[in-house]
């Protein structure tokens, strides 16, 4: 997998041969942050300072940090569909909510789904 985290920020890493390092940047937000390293071990520390420096700088200028993401997902899904959803949820005894969450889980991160 190609990304990493630290403090609930997300960042997506690329190698880039021409300079040889890897490279990344923070997701899921619009300010721009991005990060190197030459090995792994570098990138993680530059990663860190990354997210640290720029909770730093939000701080002594006023701003709040913008974060990745509210854990709100509005979707737009055809009545059939969502006929399925509400009879699935229901025949596993969980709300829409609660099904829809454990199957995007196993979807996105399936080591980690149970």
């Amino acid at each position: 997998m190609n990304e990493m985290t630290y403090q609930n920020y997300s960042a997506k890493v690329e190698y880039d041969p021409v300079d040889k390092i890897f490279v990344g940047h923070i997701i899921g937000i619009r300010d721009i942050v991005g990060f190197h390293g030459s090995t792994v071990e570098e990138l993680e520390a530059a990663f860190h300072d990354a997210v640290d420096h720029y909770l730093e700088v939000c701080e002594k200028i006023g701003q709040t940090p913008q974060r990745s993401y509210s854990g709100k997902l509005t979707l737009r899904i055809p009545p059939e569909i969502h006929m399925a959803v509400a009879t699935a949820a229901e025949i596993n005894s969980k709300s829409i909510n609660q099904w829809a969450t454990d199957v995007l889980k196993q979807a996105a991160m399936p080591e980690t789904a149970s």
